[in-house]
């Protein structure tokens, strides 16, 4: 019986570009509204600048946490759909909406216990403490949204449905950055807020766009069945997926301990150091973004073509992926080149922070240059089930080689240097990705059998 799913016959191209456009816009979408949060938060004073930079380590641990469970549950969903068992599919995406229940309920009692601590640990600055105390604990206490999003968007990636996934992002990012100058400076009548709005802004954008992707997935998914009732938590589906999530969360949360200890290098030299890094991050969101929603598209084609024993369409896809995400890169180092000054005042930059800001961004572009494979590579490993080498890359990346090279660069010729580390990470990690990519391509796919007849399992 031949198979109907697109994912399985639409010519590779075009299922990739209808798979990821809709994603990237949703990407380009939520990268604007970084780039916008921090603009309004930096109109405050560079102090609640820092303030967000220190919080951005725990943020995007949540981010790890909720996307690494939803890397294992596209990739599962996409693998059962593949292999035509439906039940299995349902019970993976049942089990991953609890595992963001419970994600949620987490982060709320470490952030509420423990978000001053975090801070101190950082600065002896009391501004920027009790500043960004406030804005994690509201991020925080209030993080069912984004988790819940994550999920039910991943479960519509990996029945196809693309599109939906554009529109919740950009509802979330949208509302988010119209609320934002509404609740920091207190329009309408409504009180100002000051940072303390600019995430309640976050958490209420979140919210909206879970609840979309709650409805879309009710209402427009027919692959998949949400319902608690029928599907209670399975141990099996759990340690399912978190066999190829926590490889995934884990390389996320290495992130978080990278940009931990970077911003403890930096602000040993001055805070605009942590403040540019900060900008840094909301900057490359919109060049890696894009990247990342072309890696969304991509996950679910290569992981149910791996169930379907289809090896051809597998490396046509993580060709034409690898090429699209280095044509992407490429643009995002000519912009940081260029235009890095113009890029800085976006922010309401001083002249300490130009001077800073300049340097770093033309620096660490060079590691755009070669990061499109790189991260292709991650997402392959993932797809077809090899998440230690996912988490084997970060490590090497961010704490074997970035981290030392970066604290080594600071010792010994200063500030400007320590940028340095970021295309030196990166040209490891490309020889990591070259060496396993062949070797998973020469093991598992050059001589995979094709599949015959669909298997009901």
């Amino acid at each position: 019986m031949e198979t109907t799913n697109k994912m399985g016959t639409m010519p590779i191209n075009r299922l990739l570009l209808s798979m990821s456009l809709p994603m990237v816009a949703a990407m380009l979408v939520q990268a604007l509204y970084n780039i916008v949060d921090s603009m309004f938060v930096a109109q405050l004073s560079e102090n609640a600048l820092t303030a967000v930079s220190l919080a951005f380590p725990v943020q995007n641990l949540m981010i790890a946490v909720s996307t690494g469970t939803g890397v294992g549950m596209n990739a599962l969903i996409s693998r059962a759909l593949g292999e035509g068992n439906c039940e299995r599919a349902n019970l993976i995406a049942n089990n991953g909406v609890y595992l963001a229940i419970f994600s949620a309920i987490a982060f709320a009692l470490l952030a509420f216990f423990g978000s001053e601590l975090f801070f101190r640990m950082q600065t002896d600055d009391l501004d920027i403490i009790q500043q960004g105390t406030v804005y994690i604990q509201i991020c925080s206490c209030l993080s069912i949204g984004i988790f819940l999003q994550i999920a039910f968007d991943r479960i519509l990636q990996a029945t196809g449905r693309t599109f939906y996934t554009m529109l919740t992002q950009g509802l979330g990012a949208i509302l988010n950055i119209i609320l934002d100058p509404i609740l920091i400076f207190g329009l309408f009548g409504l009180p100002k807020m000051g940072i303390a709005g600019a995430a309640l802004a976050t958490v209420l954008g979140q919210m909206a766009a879970a609840a979309l992707s709650l409805w879309y997935n009710k209402k427009k998914n027919d692959d998949i069945v949400i319902s608690p009732k029928k599907y209670g938590l399975s141990g099996m589906a759990i340690k399912k997926i978190y066999s190829i999530g926590i490889p995934s969360i884990c390389m996320a949360s290495i992130g978080s301990i990278m940009t931990f200890g970077m911003n403890k290098i930096l602000i040993s030299f001055t805070s605009t150091a942590t403040a540019v890094f900060g900008v840094y991050f909301k900057l490359q969101s919109f060049i890696f973004m894009p990247v990342f929603g072309l890696n969304n598209g991509m996950v679910p084609i290569v992981a149910y073509n791996y169930g379907a024993r289809n090896p051809e369409r597998i490396m046509r896809t993580i060709k034409l992926s690898m090429l699209y995400a280095t044509a992407i890169m490429a643009l995002g180092f000519l912009a940081f080149q260029f235009f890095s000054p113009q890029l800085l005042r976006i922010f309401n930059a001083s002249e300490q922070m130009l001077e800073i800001g300049t340097v770093a961004l033309r620096t660490i572009s060079f590691s755009f240059l070669l990061a499109g494979f790189n991260i292709i590579s991650t997402s392959f490993y993932q797809a077809l089930g090899h998440g230690f080498l996912s988490l084997a890359g970060a490590v090497l990346r961010q704490l074997v080689v970035l981290l030392p090279v970066a604290i080594l660069m600071a010792k010994i010729q200063g500030l400007s240097a320590v940028w340095l580390a970021f295309p030196v990470a990166e040209i490891a990690t490309l020889v990591f990705n070259i060496f396993f990519v062949r070797y998973i391509y020469g093991k598992e796919l050059r001589t995979m059998p094709k599949k015959e007849t669909p298997e009901m399992a």
